[in-house]
């Protein structure tokens, strides 16, 4: 059963559209807010009507778009303005137009920034958020109050910091949020300041951090474990500078770490994908290494690490990657040996005996292969392939042959570039060749492959390369250095996006040729993979 008591808090919508090239559209806000709810967040804070027109877009459409299954909606926005009355505060009366039933209003804890930002008295400040929350508790809503800056305040100002939360919870907040505004304290700072604040005050209190220290995950476990019953926090963490504390973490944490259900059980194996359909949305990838959500979150690579996995998975993983919807995934290097080929087989999903002697001529063979500048960490499908030959004893039945190929660049009249590639392929012992043009050498080989090949072996139709990376191998200069190329592909010429996808590597000291190895083994590799080796018929 959930944690009812806990208040699990999103401000990805608000806090998190801070970060530097994360920009919403009403329609991705409204994606967002239906993914969180549905991951079981209590709290979704929307944005802040009255101030950003787009967020007052938001919560106008919100209330005939968007029904919340678990959450409830919050609205953000700023006491009342010094000298102001709250009933005609143009801020406040947003606020209440946004018709949520929880705001939260953010109010300065630090003298020094009520003096400097806000130009007015501590006593009218404090003024300013009695009577704004009174306001806003008769008007029927719930309400926090995020005290800004309430750690260094605390620092310069204990007595008044105080007087900030006892003040709010007087009016009627029922929740008093001690933010960490500036991201620079360290959890036994944090625990120290929220335990003072809590045993003189007794007001519920909750916890949000920014990453500015590296500390924000860690601060708010530490507020948490000191007393703290509210927890804000960002989809992976998003928001300016460095960022806010990743909820994903905190709640996957609270669950797993504190047998805390802030999130139910089932839903938490939700919250890999939720992530990375959150990323998608927001067009910001999320960081590979994310705890728990993230791609590489249980990924080995060391030959040592992978030797213990093989016995038992849990000797080198904190927890069972499948509880947030996670995969253990194994990296193919001359750092891995044995072991690490034995378990990528596995996970690719052939059957190999323990100390075969497939696999130590496979790990063999990478080892001497990435000496010469391979890479195979991201290309599964070459590692597939010379895998297969390995089991098949040497090398697997090819679909075709190259006899030869060969590719052009010629000046064009106006001056553009024409780019064509011929090859001379066999297939079934069939000879055949074909032209292809494109706008560069890999295009236009590619085209050629495809004019050759797409009537003996349909399936290529669908093969469709998406991107392709070149890079100089590392303590090689100039022009004549060897580059590696890595080659990514999707299945599926019919549609815009989505679809498998596989990556391949060659490396060549001629580019184009490296990009040529990537580029059949991209062929070679669909075909076995979909049993369409042997070819059709064509007349």
């Amino acid at each position: 059963m959930t944690e009812q008591s806990f208040e699990l808090y999103d401000t990805t919508l608000r806090d998190g559209t801070q970060q530097e090239g994360l920009v919403l559209s009403v329609e991705d806000k409204l994606a967002v807010a239906r993914l969180l709810d549905g991951l079981g967040i209590g709290w979704i804070e929307g944005g802040w009507p009255g101030a950003v027109p787009k967020d007052t877009e938001f919560f106008r459409r919100a209330k005939s778009e968007l029904i919340l299954d678990n959450a409830r909606l919050v609205a953000f926005g700023a006491t009342r303005r010094a000298g102001v009355s709250v009933s005609v505060d143009p801020q406040v009366r947003a606020l209440l137009a946004a018709e949520t039933p929880v705001v939260t209003l953010v109010a300065k804890s630090h003298p020094a920034h009520v003096d400097r930002a806000l130009r007015t008295t501590l006593a009218e400040n404090l003024a300013m958020i009695g009577s704004t929350v009174r306001h806003l508790v008769r008007a029927g809503r719930t309400v926090f109050l995020d005290a800004e800056h309430y750690f260094d305040g605390h620092h310069a100002n204990r007595e008044y910091a105080l007087a900030v939360v006892r003040t709010a919870a007087e009016a009627g907040a029922s929740t008093v949020v001690l933010c960490d505004t500036n991201g620079g304290m360290l959890p036994e700072e944090i625990g120290a300041v929220v335990v003072d604040t809590l045993d003189l005050t007794g007001v519920p209190l909750g916890i949000h951090c920014h990453n500015d220290s590296g500390c924000a995950v860690a601060n708010t476990m530490a507020a948490i474990d000191a007393g703290a019953i509210h927890a804000q926090g960002t989809a992976h963490g998003y928001g300016e500078r460095c960022g806010n504390a990743n909820l994903f973490t905190v709640a996957a944490n609270l669950v797993l770490k504190r047998g805390r259900e802030v999130i139910p059980l089932e839903k938490l194996r939700d919250l890999a994908a939720t992530g990375r359909t959150i990323a998608e949305i927001t067009g910001v990838p999320a960081s590979p290494a994310d705890p728990y959500t993230g791609s590489s979150a249980f990924t080995h690579k060391a030959g040592l690490h992978a030797s213990a996995l093989r016995v038992d998975p849990g000797l080198y993983q904190h927890t069972d990657p499948t509880l947030v919807g996670n995969t253990m995934r194994t990296l193919v290097s001359d750092m891995g040996g044995r072991s690490s080929v034995e378990l990528k087989a596995r996970e690719l999903g052939y059957e190999v005996r323990a100390g075969s002697e497939a696999v130590a001529r496979a790990a063999e063979r990478i080892k001497e292969m990435e000496s010469r500048g391979y890479s195979f960490e991201t290309a599964d499908a070459s590692f597939e392939l010379l895998l297969r030959d390995e089991l098949a004893g040497g090398r697997a039945n090819r679909p075709f042959e190259v006899e030869e190929w060969s590719v052009g660049v010629s000046r064009e009249r106006g001056g553009g570039t024409r780019t064509e590639a011929q090859v001379r392929l066999r297939v079934d012992g069939v000879p055949l060749s074909a032209t292809g043009t494109g706008n560069g050498p890999l295009n236009a080989l590619d085209n050629a492959l495809h004019s050759a090949l797409d009537p003996f072996f349909p399936a290529l139709a669908r093969l469709v390369l998406v991107d392709y990376q070149v890079r100089l191998l590392s303590g090689q200069t100039g022009t004549d250095a060897a580059a590696r190329v890595l080659i990514s592909y999707r299945d599926g010429r019919e549609r815009p996006s989505g679809g498998r996808s596989w990556s391949t590597v060659g490396v060549d000291t001629n580019t184009v040729t490296a990009g040529w190895r990537a580029l059949l083994d991209a062929v070679h590799f669909v075909l076995l993979d979909q049993g369409t080796a042997v070819p059709a018929t064509v007349t």
